[in-house]
C-alpha cells in the first residue's frame, strides 16, 4: 500500500496543525522524561494518523524533535546525578554503527519475522520487570566487561532501530537495569544521552532526503521541553517497583501497536 502523501510543508499552517504538534509534543515530552525514551513511539503514529504524514516524513520529523527532547531530559536527570556520561557515549557510538547494519539488513530480512521477534523480546522484558526491581543506589561502573557489554548493547540497539524503526530507550533502559544492574534513574538518563548524537546523525541524513518537516519538529520539540522535566521529576518520586509497572504498561502498548501494524500489513 503506498504511503499517504503529507501536506505540502511550504504552505501556511492552520490552527489544527499547530495545536496538534503542540499536543503531540506535550505527551511525548512527558513520556520521554518518565521512561527515558525518545518519544518517537508517540510522535510517529500521531503524525501519520492526525496530520496524514507519510511514514518516512513522520519518522524524520520525530527524530529531529527528539534532539531537544532528549537534551532537556539529560539535563533533568543530570541534576539528580542520574546520567552515566561515558557509558552513554559508548552506547551512542555502538548505536551509530548498529544503525548502518540495520539499514543494510533491512531489504534482506523479512520484516514481519523481525517484528514478531522483537515483540517476543518485549514480552520477556515485561515479565522480567516484575521480577527484578532495580536499586536506586546501583551505578554503572566501567571495567573491561561492562565496556564490551555496552558496545554490544549499542550495536544491537542501533541495528533494531535501523531494521524496524523502534529501539532507543525501550531497548537500552530495560537492558541496563536487567543485564547491568543499573538503577532505573541512571538507565533512563543514560538512555537519553545516547539518543542525542544518534538523533543528530539521523536528522542530517533525513534533511538531505527531504524527510523532515522542520516547523513540526520545532513545535513538537519546544512543547515537549515543557513537560520532559516534569516526567523526569515524576520518575524520581515514583517507587522503583511502580516505575517498572508503568514502564511495563508502556512496553505492552508498543508490543500491541507493532503486532497490529504487522497483521494489517500482511492482510493488505
Amino acid at each position: 500500500m503506498p504511503d499517504i502523501e503529507a501536506p505540502d510543508t511550504s504552505e501556511p499552517k492552520g490552527a489544527k496543525y499547530i495545536l496538534t504538534c503542540l499536543g503531540i509534543g506535550l505527551l511525548a515530552g512527558l513520556l520521554s522524561g518518565l521512561f527515558g525514551v525518545g518519544g518517537g513511539t508517540v510522535i510517529v503514529p500521531l503524525l501519520v494518523l492526525v496530520l496524514a504524514y507519510n511514514q518516512r516524513l513522520a519518522a524524520g520529523t520525530s527524530l529531529a524533535a527528539i534532539i531537544p527532547i532528549a537534551s532537556v531530559g539529560v539535563i533533568s536527570y543530570a541534576i539528580h546525578g542520574s546520567v552515566a556520561w561515558i557509558p552513554g557515549l559508548i552506547l551512542a557510538a555502538g548505536a551509530v554503527v548498529g544503525a548502518q547494519i540495520g539499514t543494510w539488513l533491512l531489504p534482506r530480512v523479512p520484516l514481519a519475522a523481525l517484528r514478531w521477534s522483537f515483540i517476543g523480546f518485549l514480552v520477556v522484558v515485561i515479565v522480567s520487570l516484575f521480577i527484578v526491581v532495580p536499586s536506586r543506589d546501583a551505578g554503572l561502573p566501567l571495567n573491561a566487561f561492562t565496556i564490551a557489554g555496552l558496545v554490544v548493547l549499542g550495536v544491537a540497539t542501533g541495528t533494531v532501530a535501523g531494521l524496524i524503526g523502534v529501539g532507543g530507550g525501550i531497548v537500552v533502559v530495560p537492558a541496563l537495569m536487567l543485564l547491568f544492574g543499573t538503577s532505573d534513574l541512571i538507565a533512563k538518563g543514560t538512555s537519553l544521552l545516547m539518543m542525542i548524537p544518534t538523533a543528530i546523525s539521523g536528522t542530517v541524513g533525513n534533511l538531505r532526503r527531504g524527510n523532515v518537516d522542520l516547523l513540526a519538529a520545532a513545535l513538537i520539540g519546544i512543547a515537549a521541553c515543557t513537560t520532559t522535566a516534569l516526567g523526569a521529576w515524576l520518575a524520581t518520586v515514583v517507587d522503583p517497583f511502580w516505575g517498572n509497572v508503568l514502564f511495563a504498561a508502556f512496553l505492552t502498548f508498543i508490543a500491541v501497536q507493532l503486532g497490529v501494524r504487522t497483521v494489517r500489513e500482511r492482510r493488505a
